[in-house]
């Protein structure tokens, strides 16, 4: 039975250059706008990533203009932790970090094991179809979780 929509989560990862852009995407697309959506890194330092931007458009998610931020420059901006219901960490180490941040606030960290893809198969459809699989994990944790939006609609 799924969950009922928060109303706001943080994805996060390790650089969210891969796997929480994609999350952060893949939620607006499945949900639009009942829940407020964003991501970060445990670090900023790479820009999104290529292949992320192709399998994500594939399905008509864009990440083009997304520019990556991590844990510590979210708190310089003023966006704060405990204003999010769930925070989902999708690598252990952002898990650790957030599970830091949030020692004092009354707020669930989940994690889902997802595939990092980055220096998965040799050659450019290798490399895709990594990040295909790691695309469908995230919306199928998605979809198992708060359910199919399609499914709501009847």
């Amino acid at each position: 039975m799924p969950e009922p929509l928060p109303q706001s989560v943080l994805f996060c990862c390790d650089h969210n250059a891969v796997r929480s852009p994609m999350a952060e995407g893949i939620m607006k697309q499945l949900y639009g706008t009942d829940t407020y959506v964003q991501s970060a890194g445990v670090k900023s330092d790479l820009d999104i990533d290529g292949f992320s931007i192709a399998v994500c458009k594939e399905i008509g998610v864009e990440l083009a203009r997304h520019r990556v931020r991590s844990f510590d420059e979210m708190e310089e901006w003023g966006d704060d932790l405990s204003s999010f219901d769930i925070v989902v960490a999708l690598s252990p180490a952002s898990q650790r970090r957030a599970l830091e941040l949030t020692r004092w606030f009354h707020l669930d960290v989940i994690y889902w094991p997802i595939m990092d893809p980055t220096g998965l198969g040799e050659g450019r459809e290798a490399k895709l179809s990594a990040y295909r699989q790691t695309r469908d994990q995230i919306r199928n944790h998605l979809i198992e979780r708060w359910g199919d939006p399609k499914e709501q609609e009847t």
